[in-house]
């Protein structure tokens, strides 16, 4: 397979789990507001979430409707609904030969849902949308679950799987590291809520439940989003399929080395870890390291495979 080719797959697989990934924290973020009574500060995370650090308060993107827009249309933004699904769109196009049918009319319809939009409208209509791009993105997932397992596939979901840890790692440290507003309690109502909501962005509500059989507890939340290989969002669930993807394209290609060193390294240190370990370590702490980490390997792929 040519270079820019396995490049292009690699990042429509990582585009793809971005737009997904966004669509969800905004319904998310948009119910927690109105749990919360405090839309600003339920996106001023969502934004911190997506832009790897925090958000001042004073940012006018922290008002509701315009915080809605530059998550979903803006084309200025990158990581937009839109400029994911529009990356996805080009990329797809140069490997059209490579993607079934079915692949290539999920990821376009997605795209034309938003295509022209200046306005995401009021809440209802803002969520009625974003179900419209969940359900093209659900079909996007199943098409690509039916494509043949071949180096296209690979790095298909290659890509996939280092957005999904990395996004995970991003949602629980800003939940760890943005306080609580002033006079509320931890494990009050707005925490367990927060704590819900963070869940109900990985389709992790039921799982906790089947596992844990308890009430919400942060601790509880942050072992099965980072250690349950059982929870496909998870950081150890990404980082095993990341480590097993290399392999494949290594021995289909030749091409091993360092990628898949990082790859097993990260996986290694999730493996030998437990959640009390991380909490006396520092949950921001070695959830920094995990996103440097991922940064670390990605680099190291477009290198091992020598992407344009």
């Amino acid at each position: 397979m040519l270079s820019r080719t396995a490049s292009n797959l690699y990042w429509i697989g990582r585009a793809m789990e971005r737009a997904e990934f966004t669509t969800r924290l905004i319904e998310a973020t948009i119910r927690l507001g109105s749990l919360a009574g405090n839309d600003e500060q339920a996106w001023q995370s969502a934004l911190a979430v997506v832009g790897g650090q925090l958000i001042d308060a004073a940012d006018e993107r922290t008002n509701p409707a315009a915080a809605r827009r530059f998550l979903l249309l803006d084309p200025t933004n990158p990581g937009s609904v839109f400029s994911c699904l529009d990356l996805s769109r080009e990329n797809a196009r140069a490997s059209r030969n490579l993607l079934t049918q079915e692949v290539w009319e999920a990821l376009n319809r997605a795209w034309g849902l938003l295509r022209g939009r200046a306005s995401v409208g009021g809440i209802q209509a803002t969520l009625n949308l974003i179900e419209q791009v969940k359900a093209e993105a659900r079909g996007f997932e199943g098409a690509l679950a039916r494509m043949l397992r071949s180096e296209a596939y690979w790095f298909l979901r290659l890509g996939s799987m280092i957005e999904r840890g990395d996004n995970t790692a991003r949602l629980l440290d800003v939940k760890y590291y943005l306080l609580l507003p002033e006079g509320q309690e931890v494990g009050g109502r707005l925490d367990r809520d927060q704590w819900t909501t963070l869940l109900q962005v990985v389709s992790g509500q039921g799982a906790y439940r089947q596992i844990y059989k308890q009430e919400l507890k942060s601790a509880l939340v942050a072992d099965l989003l980072i250690f349950r290989s059982a929870l496909p969002r998870s950081l150890t669930a990404a980082s095993s399929e990341a480590v097993a993807l290399l392999g494949q394209i290594g021995a289909q290609s030749g091409r091993q080395g360092e990628a898949d060193r990082l790859a097993r390294r990260r996986l290694d240190r999730l493996e030998n870890n437990d959640v009390a370990q991380v909490i006396d370590y520092g949950m921001h702490e070695y959830l920094q390291r995990f996103i440097a980490d991922t940064a670390a390997l990605d680099q190291a792929i477009a290198r091992q495979f020598r992407f344009a």
